[in-house]
């Protein structure tokens, strides 16, 4: 189906100077789905595509609502990859596979995650209302005046680093010089005409000018302290993804952590060794609730020690321990079942709980859990891990679940 307006986003898992830096969490929310969201509530937007060679940003990206029909050939996703061939690509897939090309391709880059509710829309209605436009570029005044920079040679002497027709006019008051613009990434509109005749911009292209207080553009630690700092204290409206996703309405599977989620994560250790963990009675009532409603529930985790098989046991818990990587376990999980991130609630505590936190479709967090793990949770539980968290999140499902038809087994796989 050909539609309209495609927007882009670009997001590459190879990152060097902020490594993951497209899924790292900025405020709670992964770093893309800024720009995600910015697509998809532009109004005339019809499809918001993430491009990525990397399988984990793929998952994360349709969590947060995105198309992902395809992963970018490694070829195309070096750090010196230019824009053009990553759309080139884009444009050659969605001729083959969505019946011909849209009219609009919008770019919408992770690293300008602030943007204004309507600068999307601003940029798509300046392309359409001008035929004779190749593309819309949001840009900002410039901070430093570009006929005031130099270059420098080998032997330390410098030229102006652009020509003027002003005699010195390095020289000259700022006031007496032409407005520069600094070209942001919060928006490109182009043709797809122009990127199918090899260019990202053609050579009519007309200025977006943006408000100046959201441009940002992170490229080192530092970048990102600032918009940070600029998310908490920008007197004007941002596009924010909601950081409190709800339940999956095609929930399918429950994954929990075992220490600090099924524990109140202490251990007592005897003078031989031995371990034991102190749990909640309540929670095996709660977990029959969740089977009967046709839901599996799997248990993840670190720990290596067997306590964890003999309490999953004894809950009649599939479970999987002595974990390295848990969202590669999760990945391999859904891939087993045939599931996606959306029909699945994590739930965890800790640090290492982070990636399948923002991997699956919901993620829950028990009341005493790590700060970054608060952060970084859809939900909240009013009960400590090991203090009826557990039976909490059964009993809210139950109820988010009430009257929607029990699952047979073949519908579980």
């Amino acid at each position: 189906m050909v539609t309209g307006t495609v927007a882009i986003v670009p997001a590459r898992g190879g990152s060097k100077s902020i490594p993951r830096k497209n899924i790292r969490l900025l405020r709670g929310v992964p770093l893309l789905a800024y720009s995600i969201e910015a697509g998809l509530r532009a109004r005339l937007v019809d499809r918001v595509i993430v491009s990525t060679d990397d399988e984990e940003i793929a998952d994360i990206a349709r969590a947060w609502g995105a198309d992902v029909p395809f992963l970018r050939p490694a070829a195309i996703a070096d750090d010196d990859t230019p824009d053009l061939p990553v759309f080139q690509h884009v444009v050659d897939w969605l001729e083959a596979n969505a019946g011909g090309l849209p009219e609009i391709l919008v770019q919408l880059r992770p690293t300008s995650p602030l943007r204004s509710p309507d600068c999307v829309d601003d940029a798509i209605e300046l392309l359409r209302s001008d035929q004779s436009l190749d593309s819309v570029r949001g840009v900002v005044p410039a901070s430093q005046n570009p006929y005031k920079m130099w270059r420098v040679g080998p032997d330390g002497t410098m030229a102006p680093l652009i020509a003027a027709t002003t005699a010195e006019a390095y020289n000259r008051p700022r006031q007496d010089l032409p407005q520069t613009f600094w070209q942001t990434g919060h928006v490109d509109a182009v043709r797809a005409s122009v990127i199918r005749g090899g260019s990202m911009s053609g050579s009519r292209i007309k200025a977006l000018v943006l408000d100046p207080s959201y441009a940002c553009d992170i490229d080192s630690e530092s970048d990102w302290k600032r918009t940070e700092w600029l998310l908490d204290h920008l007197e004007r409206p941002v596009v924010r993804p909601g950081t409190h996703r709800s339940f999956p309405e095609d929930l399918r599977l429950v994954v929990f952590d075992f220490d600090g989620v099924m524990t109140d994560n202490r251990v007592w250790v005897g003078e031989q060794g031995a371990e034991l963990v102190a749990c909640n009675r309540s929670d095996g009532l709660g977990l029959d609730t969740l089977r009967r409603l046709g839901l599996e529930c799997f248990v993840l985790s670190t720990e290596t020690h067997p306590v964890v098989a003999a309490r999953c046991l004894k809950l009649g818990l599939r479970c999987e321990y002595g974990v390295r990587d848990k969202a590669e376990s999760l990945r391999r999980l859904l891939g087993e079942r045939g599931l996606t991130p959306s029909q699945v609630v994590y739930v965890g505590n800790d640090i290492n709980d982070l990636d399948c936190l923002r991997l699956a479709g919901c993620g829950v967090a028990v009341a005493d859990a790590h700060p970054e793990a608060l952060r970084a949770a859809d939900i909240r539980l009013t009960r400590a891990g090991g203090h009826g968290a557990v039976r909490e999140l059964c009993d809210r499902l139950a109820t988010h679940l009430s009257g929607r038809p029990v699952l047979t087994p073949s519908l579980q796989r």
